[in-house]
Formats: structure tokens, sequence, C-alpha cells
């Protein structure tokens, strides 16, 4: 086993998060992770399938009584990983939507495989510049085609069906908040005095009045409100409450890091900031190159994290290097 401290303020493991071997029970303040999905995203072959819930219960067993932690996932999987977690003992509290309007439509026009079916040639109605949403050959690279046909169906039931899609465009992604239960007959007041978990920090992540605005509430608090579970990617002038609001990171914000699934660090502020206290530990099983890590660091946290893969790995390291 491994003892943190403050001039190490981070250990990370390249290897499989299975086991987690080296972490002792009871250990660990708060967990946030961003776990393989289940979806194929961009046929990548660790997100084939959702983990093993093994290391949900492994995390229940090095999480201190009454820890927090934050799981992100996606809409069509959502409630399978929840019951993983609920059946490796954990509390499901909440789900957090992290909310954006630049989501990309996966679908299809029916109309034209139709057509297909149906053995009909589509008309040629133009031409367009086709942008693939992901980076090949490096962080600064985008995958462009350029000039690509626009077709339009010409049979009868294709026409009919013109436009004729498989889904909706995705808005949000969802963060699963989850507890792990406080020790068998203690209070949460008795479980905080303990081991320093099993609340909140509201104090933290309040959402400042906007400039002008008047304090809402029958005892509005100075700082401003309590944190929502909506986390908002844009402003929207909607008549809604006030959100927290974070930005899509921006791919070429570091030049080596091409991780698919990359989270803007100021989102993972607020995640470490809302289930944790200054020099807590932060555990993530699944951290890629690292945003947690950096969050945790940064708000004077300690982080663990495992990797397996070995350039995501490489990534982070050279991320936490930058701040060490």
């Amino acid at each position: 086993m491994f003892n943190l401290n403050e001039s190490k303020p981070y250990e990370i493991f390249n290897q499989s998060c299975y086991g987690l071997t080296p972490l002792s029970d009871n250990s660990i303040d708060a967990l946030i992770t961003d776990p393989p999905y289940g979806i194929s995203y961009q046929n990548h072959a660790w997100d084939k399938a959702l983990p093993d819930k093994q290391i949900w219960a492994d995390s229940l067993r090095v999480l201190k009584h009454g820890a927090f932690g934050l799981v992100f996932s996606s809409v069509r999987l959502m409630h399978r990983l929840m019951v993983d977690l609920e059946d490796s003992g954990f509390l499901i509290k909440d789900v957090l939507f992290w909310v954006y309007l630049n989501g990309m439509p996966k679908s299809r026009d029916i109309g034209l495989e139709i057509d297909k079916a149906l053995a009909v040639e589509s008309a040629v109605v133009g031409q367009y510049d086709y942008v693939q949403g992901y980076k090949k050959g490096g962080a600064d690279n985008y995958y462009t085609e350029t000039k690509k046909l626009k077709y339009e169906p010409c049979s009868e039931l294709g026409i009919k069906y013109k436009g004729a899609g498989l889904g909706i465009k995705p808005a949000y992604e969802p963060v699963i908040l989850i507890q792990k239960p406080l020790e068998k007959g203690l209070t949460v007041a008795q479980n905080v005095i303990k081991y320093g978990t099993g609340a909140l920090n509201l104090e933290q992540t309040r959402i400042p009045y906007a400039k002008g605005e008047s304090k809402v509430g029958h005892n509005p608090h100075p700082n401003g409100r309590v944190s929502a579970n909506i986390l908002r990617v844009d402003e929207l002038e909607d008549g809604y409450d006030k959100f927290f609001v974070i930005p899509k990171v921006r791919q070429s914000a570091e030049k080596f890091n091409h991780h698919p699934t990359l989270k803007p660090v100021e989102l993972m502020h607020h995640l470490v900031k809302l289930v944790s206290f200054e020099k807590q530990q932060i555990l993530d099983p699944f951290m890629g190159s690292g945003s947690t890590g950096i969050a945790s660091i940064q708000l004077k946290r300690q982080f663990v994290g495992f990797e397996l893969e070995a350039d995501y790995f490489a990534i982070c390291q050279k991320r936490l290097d930058l701040l060490t």
C-alpha cells in the first residue's frame, strides 16, 4: 500500500483497475470516473461493453463509509449501470445532467434506404463538404472529405419517408450520483466526525447571482444558489433558474492530448468540489487522460488513478507533471 502526502499529491497506475489492489479498505474519500459506456464509441475496443460490476464492488470496498461518487454514463445504458452500482451496494442519490446544444445526431435518411431496398437509384441533387467529428492522425488534424454527393429519394415510398431517421439529437450526458452507505448505527454528523465523509460540499459549489440580479428565496444566501442537478454548456434565456455553465472541451487546448472523450477540467472542478473537501483523496478507476486528476490537484485534493491504455496513461502523466 502507498501513502500520499502534500509533496506527492497523486499516484497513478498503468494497470487494470479491477481489484484496486494498491488501495486499503475504507481509505478513499470520493469517487469520480468516466467509465466505458458500452456504446462502441467511434468503434473503440475499450467501449464495447459496460465495465464488469466487480469494479464497483472494489470501489465500495476502498471508499470510506458515507463517501459520494459521480459516474458518467450514456442515456442508452444508464439504467444498466445504475443497476450494477446498486447491486454492488451503492445508494443511487441523483442523476446530474451535463446539458449541451451541439450534440451530433446519429441517424441516416430512411427514404434513401428504401430506395436502395427497392433497387431504385436515388437522385444526385448537389454536393457538400463533409467533416468527420473526431480526430485522425493527431490533435490538430480533422478527417475531412470534401465534395461529398448529396442524394434525395426517388421511389414513391422513399419520397414519403424522405428525411425520416433513427434517433433525435443527443443534448445531455448523465452523471450518476452515488453514495456508500453510512456506517451502521451512525448519524450523518457522527459519520462525518469519524470519517470526514457523508455530506456534499454545497457551500463551495453555489451558483453566484448574475450581475444586477436580485437575490432569491425566503432566506437567500450571499454566495448564490445551491447547485442544481443540471450542468449546462450554454447560457439559455429560457426563464429557468440559473445553472452551472461549462463549455465542452476544445480539442486543441493541449496539442498532445488526443483522448476521444476528454472532459473539460472546469466541469471536473465543479464535480470534485461537490463530493469532496480540501486534502481529501479522489479515486478515478478509469482516468483516461486525467482531467479528474488535474482538477483534484488544482483544488488541493489528492488523486489516485488507474488507466490500462499506455498512450492515455502517458498523456495523463504529462499533464500531471506540468502541474507539479
